[in-house]
């Protein structure tokens, strides 16, 4: 069975963030990057899955400027095959863009499975998956916080408000992990020193003009400074007042 998970390198969720001078992006000149953390589940489910059906082979694709190599190494040090890196300028790329390259390679290959983070925690669009399911025309169950093979049926459930979402259907498929859906490994010594024989493929892709473009970036505003207004219960009367004057909460 052929399987694909495709990540994406975003900045870490430690990171200062800072507004570039164009207004319009961040300024990465200090921002440490790191694979995904949403996909980290997507490739541990698609390890499990190669696992349990005792052969096939992971690839993990990308779409950015090249300078993904160390993480991308990190997943193949983590079990995957095979990795790819569709090589080009994202800075104006929109989520249709991206999913159009992703669709395009994985549309030429012979994979029946494609894992997604559910989103990506830079844009947190949650858009990509969606796109590549419908440009592939395959089903797509996104936000899985569980997921079973029978063959090529599957059973994933989904947690939604006020309870459990249970669906069915057949392969080939695209699924978004959520957290939860189980325990990312580490990568061992012996997989470090694997990854650097596997194969990292760079390809050049045009990628299709954006949909949807940012107008402006900015951090939200700073929260103000709380106040004593009192003591006791006298105050209650003037609490209820500014909850429902200045902060317009009731």
């Amino acid at each position: 069975m052929q399987i694909t998970v495709c990540v994406a390198v975003t900045p870490s969720t430690e990171t200062k963030v800072k507004v570039a001078p164009d207004g319009k992006s961040l300024d990465v000149a200090e921002v440490k990057f790191e694979l995904n953390p949403y996909d980290e589940f997507a490739l541990e489910e698609a390890l499990r899955l190669r696992e349990a059906r005792g052969e096939g082979q992971v690839e993990v694709l990308t779409v950015g400027d090249g300078s993904q190599k160390e993480e991308i190494r990190k997943c193949l040090a983590r079990g995957a095959d095979s990795a790819a890196i569709l090589k080009a300028d994202t800075s104006a790329a929109d989520s249709a863009a991206i999913a159009g390259a992703l669709a395009a390679r994985i549309g030429a290959g012979a994979s029946q499975v494609v894992f997604f983070g559910k989103q990506a925690v830079d844009g947190d669009n949650s858009q990509v998956p969606a796109h590549v399911a419908v440009a592939l025309d395959w089903p797509l169950v996104g936000k899985v916080s569980k997921l079973a093979f029978d063959g090529d049926s599957f059973t994933a459930q989904r947690e939604i408000e006020g309870g459990v979402e249970i669906i069915e259907g057949r392969l080939p498929a695209v699924f978004s992990a959520e957290k939860g859906l189980n325990e990312p490994r580490y990568p061992s010594l012996k997989g470090i020193m694997a990854a650097k024989k596997k194969p990292l493929e760079e390809v050049e892709v045009q990628l299709e003009a954006a949909r949807v473009t940012c107008l402006s970036l900015g951090l939200p505003p700073a929260r103000p400074e709380g106040r004593i207004v009192g003591e006791g219960a006298a105050v209650a009367a003037e609490v209820v007042r500014l909850l429902k004057e200045e902060a317009k909460v009731i």
